[in-house]
């Protein structure tokens, strides 16, 4: 079990172990957005613009760490993070 757990979480760039990472640029978009739907839930277009904005940037930034996630762990929860989104697009 410990090798699995070294191996899921183990960053293959640096050898560290890696279980969050700092937000890039994308992530930082869809939190400020996220934020500010959060403020003004109702805001009309504008609501629906952010609620594009945050759901859109989940699905992207899931995207780019399945391609380009340092290690399994990251990999899963990129995928994850699709899954969930897809599913609550779903009437």
């Amino acid at each position: 079990m410990r090798r699995f757990l070294q191996w899921f979480f183990r960053n293959r760039e640096t050898g560290a172990i890696t279980i969050a990472q700092w937000p890039n640029l994308l992530l930082w978009i869809v939190l400020v957005a996220g934020v500010l739907l959060w403020l003004w839930p109702s805001a009309g277009k504008a609501s629906v613009g952010l609620t594009i904005v945050v759901k859109g940037g989940l699905i992207i930034w899931g995207a780019d760490e399945i391609i380009r996630g340092v290690n399994p762990w990251r990999r899963c929860l990129g995928a994850a993070v699709i899954v969930y989104e897809l599913v609550t697009l779903l009437p």
